[in-house]
């Protein structure tokens, strides 16, 4: 029997997306990754591994065990938690065998004993045994990654999630920090109170409301509204598409096609190609395309982004404030937008954008390329976010939705705000302040 340990190896530049998450839990389709190998596998991890700094906020998010001291005496499969797709061959690895990654070298999977791998986790050891190269990319390691994994995931997702529900294999590992374990979805069922325009499966739970006058077109691709979702009157949703658990599609919104929108979210305007990880609001008009946004992000009313370039060429990046320009393999991409991201009225954010936790961001001119953590950006210059302040405002937000941000939340946004290379404040005042430092 497959007994899988997922972990998370903290290589590569993902920080606007792992913050204050391991990489297993982003979302990288409909599901996060963690929630789509244990739906895809059947089986739920019998324990999972992060870098010493996520562990606390790990164990808010998953009732698996984080970073055991030991794994028994028996196989384990080891699953890179960066690995947003399921590798053929992963659940019959042989003992001893390793997948490693073309190019990087970085591990992929690999089967061997819970003491090997205690020592490799704890890297006290490297693997040892047969290495199998399988090609590249297997990983995430740039937040665009989650653009080019998207629409492969998403069909699986789909797949899993239209499938008749087996408790034996759904609603394990889930990984909502604010929530229970996800449910499988019911079988597919369609609404006399919206057009449905046929092709593919339409799946509505029950509790979800869908309101006369919306439009879901599954031509397309198939389109899972979850458990207590609204679909208010006059949006279109086109498939492929999903609504999470308890987010609203609010009036007028047309949520275009390999749109996943996690729990708890409000959305409006012309969405497109975007992930939502969850506890997000876009509820005014504005355009986003071919982007991620994180969770407690909020993005005022005609906020716009830029998901091509004039030229039609390939989009350039930064993962990070300093990193060097890197070709994604992308014409059409969007930002990348962290957690707890605020946007002021008509803000626009450039192709390629990678907006890093806490940002603030409210000028004229548009944003554009990798900003620094717990920024706030106005016309008269940058600051950055006092940490109490940025705390106690995020606090505020998450009791809106009626979710008490925990102690362990708390002291990792401190310690990322003490590691932040934000630039020091400038001595205009804009008349808007983040608090001083």
């Amino acid at each position: 029997m497959l007994r899988p340990v997922i972990f998370d190896d903290g290589k590569g530049m993902l920080q606007a997306l792992t913050d204050l998450r391991p990489a297993y839990a982003i979302r990288t389709g409909c599901l996060t990754t963690i929630e789509r190998l244990t739906r895809h596998f059947g089986v739920r991890p019998v324990a999972l591994w992060v870098p010493d700094e996520l562990r606390e906020i790990a164990r808010l998010r998953a009732s698996d065990p984080v970073n055991p001291d030991h794994l028994g005496s028996g196989p384990v499969t080891l699953i890179n938690g960066r690995c947003a797709l399921p590798i053929p061959g992963i659940a019959d690895l042989p003992l001893g065998t390793w997948f490693i990654e073309e190019g990087s070298g970085d591990i992929v999977a690999g089967c061997c004993d819970g003491a090997s791998a205690m020592a490799f986790l704890s890297g006290r050891r490297p693997p040892v045994g047969d290495k199998r190269v399988v090609p590249a990319p297997a990983l995430l390691s740039r937040p665009w990654h989650v653009r080019s994994f998207r629409d492969r995931a998403m069909r699986l997702d789909l797949e899993l999630l239209l499938r008749p529900a087996d408790p034996a294999r759904d609603g394990v590992g889930s990984d909502d920090l604010f929530e229970g374990p996800s449910e499988g979805m019911p079988p597919d069922a369609a609404t006399p109170k919206a057009l449905v325009i046929p092709g593919h499966a339409v799946s509505i739970d029950p509790s979800a409301k869908v309101y006369p006058g919306a439009v879901l077109d599954a031509e397309g691709g198939p389109i899972v509204i979850g458990r207590d979702a609204i679909v208010r009157p006059g949006a279109m949703l086109i498939g492929p598409c999903y609504v999470g658990t308890g987010s609203t599609v609010l009036e007028r919104a047309t949520i275009r096609p390999f749109t996943a929108i996690g729990s708890h979210c409000k959305v409006n305007g012309e969405v497109g190609g975007t992930i939502f990880q969850g506890y997000s609001n876009k509820a005014h008009d504005g355009y986003l395309g071919d982007a991620y946004v994180g969770e407690w992000v909020n993005l005022g009313a005609g906020t716009t982004v830029s998901n091509l370039l004039n030229t039609y060429g390939e989009v350039v990046s930064k993962a990070a404030p300093g990193a060097g320009n890197e070709r994604t393999g992308e014409m059409f991409l969007g930002p990348v937008i962290g957690d707890h991201v605020k946007t002021a009225i008509n803000t626009r954010i450039m192709t390629g954008s990678v907006l890093a936790t806490g940002g603030m961001f409210a000028t004229t001119a548009p944003v554009s390329g990798a900003t620094g953590r717990f920024v706030w950006r106005t016309d008269a210059g940058e600051q950055t976010f006092r940490a109490s302040k940025f705390i106690d405002t995020a606090r505020t937000v998450m009791a809106r939705r009626r979710v008490e941000m925990h102690e362990a939340y708390a002291r990792r946004l401190e310690a990322l705000h003490a590691a932040s290379t934000t630039p020091t404040p400038p001595t205009t005042n804009s008349g808007t302040s983040p608090g001083g430092r």
